[in-house]
């Protein structure tokens, strides 16, 4: 028989490293301001540097993060033409764009998640290893969650009956995929550093732009 693939969801994966000096340099900051916040200061005084996420505001209007901005806006624009869509009719429109890192003496992760109304999400890591978190997608077909069937156990590698799988970035990986891919991390034991920025973009009808 024939063998074809239908609904598949396309990640795409790439080696950046050129960015990891400029972006880790100009992230400093913002984690550090992250960490100083009173939220921050709060939870580290009742439970340690545990379990937290230190999350920067948006980056969006910052000029060190210009080039980068740049890059992954085409990147993206190219992964939405790939899947078909007609680009021709939108403009890419960053929503978020944020640098986060985990907790020190680890716990930090993320529950699974989509993020509202985006067309585009995406991850470049700036610090991570084999010992670190990493991110965990899963199946985002409601119909294929509701049927999902016992996998063999002797298996190894991703297959089409998974319901999730997971990427071990290395510093300098850039991962965009679909907005509607739910996403998790998985908890990070805090060994070595871990610090990742996270992106979302959408495609906004030129009609609508050309009226702003």
């Amino acid at each position: 028989m024939n063998i074809e693939h239908f609904f598949s969801t396309p990640v795409w994966t790439e080696h950046k490293p050129e960015f990891l000096d400029s972006l880790n340099k100009a992230s400093n900051i913002h984690i550090k301001k992250a960490r100083s916040s009173k939220p921050s200061k709060d939870h580290i005084k009742e439970h340690g540097d545990f379990g937290r996420s230190f999350h920067s505001s948006s980056l969006i209007k910052e000029n060190n993060f210009l080039d980068f901005r740049k890059y992954i806006g085409q990147k993206s624009y190219e992964y939405l033409d790939y899947m078909g869509y007609d680009m021709s009719q939108y403009q890419m429109v960053f929503t978020d764009l944020w640098v986060q890192e985990f907790a020190k003496k680890g716990g930090g992760h993320h529950s699974a998640h989509v993020h509202w109304n985006q067309h585009v999400s995406g991850f470049y890591f700036l610090k991570c290893s084999d010992k670190t978190s990493y991110p965990v997608f899963h199946e985002p077909r409601t119909g294929a969650r509701a049927t999902k069937l016992k996998m063999k156990s002797d298996i190894k590698g991703v297959w089409n009956g998974h319901d999730q799988f997971f990427i071990r970035p290395k510093p300098g990986t850039l991962v965009i995929f679909p907005g509607y891919l739910e996403h998790e991390f998985a908890v990070d034991y805090g060994k070595e550093p871990f610090r990742f920025l996270h992106f979302n973009i959408q495609a906004v009808d030129n009609l609508i732009m050309d009226n702003i």
